[in-house]
């Protein structure tokens, strides 16, 4: 089953653009399938640089690629051979035409900015989630929520099926993939690590308390945490502190971005066993921040707000530096208005404030304040 994915339209239009396109996300999240079922007007190559036979045709680069010009080639999982951004750059600016390479690759645009740069001026970046809200039915949101947006995850035949391929993925992406983008570590260690920050979802980030805990230096934590957020398996929120005088926290809060694998990491296995758990509100806050961060894009700056002295934002949208939406995130039926949402909103300047909640039907809670479902605020 291929599910229509909303970012085709924008990828259409990159490709329309731009000489190279860069697609990244996690692995298995279907980079491979969107593109391969993409209407294009040329003819497409495809190499899928995993394979050895696939490789050997770019022992001599220039070559292959020159025997393709009126094609657009597809060159998957390109993180394995940045060298092939220079030899690109060159192919590109002899024939300067949009569509021609399409660029799939696991590691964030940070990971390989080295060899981006190269690139320059020549290249378009989008990144492709899991699924989420706006791409599954309506009476699946909880269903999204427990088993998260991987297709071979949402998609399964049955829960325990589902938990089988998140507890896999998650073994295959420890003892193979980070060593793939470059992190050579000892995959329990980072497993440790992994699970550590899945049971503090949503927590400040503080390195040294990681670090002691286990037995590792602090900078090697923070090496942890970069690829993890590289290969968009992690989510660092900064803190906001634009012109404000108040003593505010400024470390990031870390989220495990799909909800399906922190649930996995922490051995939750149904939406009885989550909603018993203390964990059950760090997963919904978790899970709502990728929902709107996956729907809005880059139309905001995502921020939290948090002061020493106790007030906190779970989540602000921010646009040309003005907060817009001051968001208030509770596993609820019955929100109020807090004290901290409202300091928060006086402190930024924020245009509104919202609490979202598991209701359907939105109602004010202020005059500046209204409380709304998740599906609710992002279908406005």
């Amino acid at each position: 089953m291929v599910k229509y994915r909303l970012i085709l339209p924008l990828l259409q239009e990159y490709l329309s653009i731009f000489p190279a396109v860069g697609l990244l996300g996690p692995r298995q999240v279907g980079k491979t399938t969107l593109v391969k079922n993409l209407n294009l007007d040329r003819e497409c190559v495809y190499i899928d640089l995993e394979k050895a036979s696939d490789r050997a045709k770019l022992v001599d680069a220039e070559l292959f690629l020159k025997g393709h010009v009126e094609r657009t080639v597809i060159l998957d999982e390109i993180q394995l051979m940045p060298e092939l951004f220079s030899e690109l750059r060159s192919l590109i600016d002899e024939q300067r035409e949009p569509g021609r390479f399409i660029l799939l690759g696991s590691a964030s645009p940070d990971l390989i900015r080295k060899s981006a740069d190269t690139l320059a001026g020549r290249i378009g970046y989008l990144e492709l989630t899991p699924f989420f809200a706006e791409e599954v039915a309506v009476d699946e949101l909880e269903k999204l929520w427990i088993r998260g947006g991987f297709p071979l995850s949402f998609l399964a035949r049955s829960e325990r099926e589902s938990q089988l391929w998140r507890q896999n993925f998650i073994k295959t992406y420890l003892e193979r993939d980070l060593a793939q983008i470059g992190l050579s570590a000892d995959p329990r260690l980072v497993e440790r690590f992994w699970i550590m920050l899945a049971n503090a979802q949503g927590g400040i980030w503080n390195g040294e308390s990681f670090a002691r805990a286990l037995g590792i230096t602090r900078p090697t934590v923070n090496r942890y945490l970069e690829y993890l957020e590289g290969s968009f398996m992690v989510r660092v929120l900064p803190p906001f502190h634009q012109n404000i005088k108040k003593r505010l926290v400024k470390s990031p809060k870390v989220f495990i971005r799909d909800a399906g694998l922190l649930h996995s990491l922490t051995g939750v296995a149904s939406m009885d066993s989550l909603i018993n758990q203390v964990l059950v509100g760090a997963s919904w806050e978790g899970f709502v921040i990728e929902q709107i961060t996956a729907t809005f894009r880059e139309e905001f700056d995502y921020y939290f707000y948090r002061t020493h002295q106790g007030a906190e934002c779970d989540l602000l949208l921010v646009k040309n530096g003005q907060v817009k939406t001051a968001i208030e995130i509770k596993n609820t039926l019955s929100p109020k208005l807090t004290k901290g949402l409202q300091i928060s909103m006086e402190d930024t300047g924020a245009e509104e404030g919202v609490v979202i909640c598991r209701i359907d039907q939105g109602f004010p809670l202020s005059g500046k304040v209204k409380a709304m479902g998740l599906r609710e605020f992002l279908g406005r």
